[in-house]
């Protein structure tokens, strides 16, 4: 199958069965979705949305995180990943959002990076889902997916978001980052991936590969993914 082929098939395929993908964090505004993306990080959503309505609920804007210290922080996300500098980045990032954003959070990628605890990933999740930005967040599932569909053949995250970013139609860049998040949360999953139970296998190169037969030969027997 040629990358174009494949690259229309697996948009016609999830913008089909899941027009409306989102994350998966709980937030009601974009400082809220940006803590809980920072604390995101090697860590799952499920824990994260376990944590943040308390701590939500004690700092509730950037101008109360930022009066805080990371030492009380830390109290209310102990239970996620690398705590002790999640709670620095979050004082740290509230401080700098008030001192040099008047505490609104940016739109613009290069100046979310300037905050603590954000790389390239974290601004271009912010960027695509509070502002509908034309970017592509690169985690574990999106470098994985990607490769193992056959959309991207590269070996760093920025190799992947570029070949992504060229390939893809501008205007599905934000919601094919939850695409492939979700189908390899779900389906294209690390160690052993469900292709009995995936839907596109018959434009993936991995299947293609692993089952030593031509994926589209499976195209009429596969079932309906309602998890991706």
């Amino acid at each position: 199958m040629l990358k174009k082929e494949r690259y229309r098939a697996f948009v016609t395929y999830f913008s089909t069965h899941n027009p409306d993908a989102r994350t998966e964090l709980n937030y009601s505004n974009p400082y809220e979705l940006l803590v809980a993306v920072i604390l995101s990080a090697q860590c799952t959503d499920k824990r994260i949305n376990q944590v943040t309505p308390a701590l939500f609920s004690r700092f509730p804007d950037a101008e109360s995180l930022a009066a805080s210290s990371p030492e009380e922080v830390y109290t209310y996300i102990r239970s996620v990943s690398y705590p002790n500098n999640k709670a620095k980045h979050l004082v740290g990032m509230a401080q700098k959002l008030i001192s040099e954003f008047g505490g609104v959070v940016p739109h613009n990628t290069a100046d979310l990076q300037q905050l603590p605890g954000v790389g390239r990933k974290t601004a271009n999740v912010i960027a695509s889902v509070v502002y509908q930005a034309p970017a592509i967040a690169v985690d574990t599932h999106v470098f994985r997916v990607a490769n193992r569909i056959g959309l991207t053949n590269a070996k760093t995250p920025l190799a992947v978001e570029k070949q992504l970013v060229k390939n893809l139609p501008k205007d599905t860049l934000a919601i094919a980052h939850h695409w492939l998040i979700l189908h390899g949360r779900y389906t294209c999953v690390a160690r052993r991936p469900r292709c009995e139970k995936c839907p596109i296998t018959w434009i993936c190169s991995y299947y293609e590969k692993a089952i030593g037969r031509k994926p589209a030969s499976t195209a009429k027997t596969q079932p309906t993914d309602k998890s991706a």
